[in-house]
């Protein structure tokens, strides 16, 4: 029995088949002929994701087959291709045109067919939206019994909004249209201000200047970096060392760290570590920052070592109470500390996006958010405290009213994603119970997170007690 592992290595699956399809054809034949495909049948992108949302003890459709570029329309400026064309591939082929995507997510090896109908992220090209499946105009699938199916914008606008966020739980998407735009100049600026000494007021009042913006907090300083577009290249040089040490140096440094050093003077060259960092983005800040193609800020992780990767989850909160949330989380990180032991080795992010109703579960469906999101780099000696600090921070953001990825907040469990996404997590199970009736998409993941008709009462009694209760 072949076994796969992602990205970070912390999900191992152990499907009965693997299948790597190059046609149409093939997909249909994969979804009809479940004597020989066995459910759950799930598409896989480059299996980055952090939760077991495409893992199935039956068949993985790996995706890496049909991956052509069909289309660049010159006049509509959109891109068409197949679902396993990544991001990074995709950016090169507009890059000839002088076009670019009109969000270049950092994690540079999401699959189209991935971006188009899972959620994901990015606030340095996020002036209008921070998600790629927002960007989708077409899209085309197998559906569960083998059958061909599409949706647009032009044609049924309300399917495109489930289609957008339907994880491959519907079929198989094997065609997407993406908008894109010109090839454009961005400009990074950075400003460093003590946790202590930031209000809500400071950064609502950033938000408003600049065209996007993402939050890294080190220690107790966060740094603000904003983006906004430029007309020339200025400090470009930094741009492939930005890259490499997101791939390769800061992982790989902050690893060896926490797995060589005595554990009685760990903490003391950890904060050595982020002092360092600190100062880094304070050179950066003096500088005036630094200018690049909007592209290039994607990251290719394709040659990354699992020795130089890195884990994070993510949860989104109101931008309204971020500063407060983070203030609080930075408490929580240090108690969890002292009582644990244990604390991330490298800085948290937090990324801004603007509301978006383009997806049925998007994020930001009721409003601007900025994210929680702590990232570590595990090792053997840390691997269970890491798992730990996640279940603890899912609790911990879950009764502040945070809002977790199905794909990038491991452990989320049905509890919080009916308390951040309410009826509309009740609207979209019962699609897919619609859509896939006999469950031929269906994994165990999903199958334990998705409403069930008894859940649907309980959800109904609950609700309208809290309305009559008002």
């Amino acid at each position: 029995m072949p076994s796969l592992t992602n990205y970070d290595g912390s999900i191992v699956a152990t499907p009965q088949r693997v299948v790597r399809p190059e046609t149409v054809e093939q997909l249909q034949t994969i979804l009809k002929a479940s004597d020989q495909f066995p459910g759950p049948v799930r598409a896989m992108g480059s299996f980055h994701s952090l939760t077991p949302c495409a893992s199935s003890p039956g068949t993985m459709v790996d995706m890496s087959g049909m991956k052509n570029t069909l289309d660049i329309d010159l006049r509509k400026l959109t891109l068409t291709a197949q679902a396993g064309l990544q991001l990074v591939e995709a950016a090169a082929v507009l890059r000839r045109q002088r076009l670019q995507l009109m969000l270049n997510a950092e994690i540079g090896n999401m699959t189209i067919g991935s971006a188009a109908c899972c959620q994901s992220k990015d606030s340095l090209d996020g002036v209008e939206f921070g998600q790629v499946s927002s960007y989708v105009t077409a899209i085309k699938w197998v559906n569960p019994a083998g059958e061909l199916e599409e949706a647009s914008e032009d044609t049924n606008a309300g399917l495109l909004s489930f289609m957008r966020a339907s994880y491959g739980l519907c079929g198989i998407v094997y065609q997407v249209t993406l908008a894109v735009k010109p090839l454009e100049i961005v400009r990074f600026d950075y400003h460093c201000v003590h946790l202590d000494d930031l209000t809500q007021q400071q950064v609502s009042e950033f938000l408003g200047s600049n065209e996007s913006a993402v939050f890294w907090t080190i220690g107790r300083t966060v740094v603000i970096k904003s983006r906004n577009r430029a007309t020339e290249l200025r400090h470009a040089w930094l741009a492939p060392m930005r890259r490499r040490a997101w791939s390769h140096l800061g992982a790989y440094v902050s690893r060896a760290i926490c797995r060589y050093t005595p554990g009685r003077i760990l903490s003391l060259v950890q904060d050595g570590g982020f002092a360092f960092n600190s100062w880094l983005y304070r050179v950066l800040s003096a500088i005036g920052g630094f200018s690049l193609y909007d592209p290039d800020k994607m990251i290719n992780y394709a040659g990354t070592p699992a020795s130089a990767r890195y884990a994070f989850t993510f949860w989104a909160f109101p931008v309204r109470d971020w500063v407060k949330n983070l203030k609080a989380y930075v408490e929580f990180r240090d108690e969890h500390a002292r009582r644990h032991g244990f604390r991330c080795n490298m800085q948290l992010g937090s990324y801004f996006i603007r509301r978006d109703t383009s997806s049925l579960l998007s994020y930001s469906y009721d409003g601007d958010i900025i994210s929680i999101d702590p990232i570590h780099a595990p090792s053997e000696r840390d691997r269970h405290a890491w798992t730990h600090f996640l279940e603890q921070f899912n609790e911990w953001a879950h009764a502040r009213d945070g809002i977790p990825l199905l794909n990038q907040s491991p452990y989320v469990k049905k509890t919080h994603l009916v308390a951040a996404y309410g009826e509309r997590w009740k609207t979209f199970s019962e699609w897919v119970r619609t859509v896939d009736p006999n469950g031929r998409m269906l994994n165990p993941f999903f199958h334990e997170l998705l409403m069930q008709p008894a859940d649907d009462l309980a959800f109904s009694t609950t609700a309208s007690a809290g309305v009559s209760g008002q």
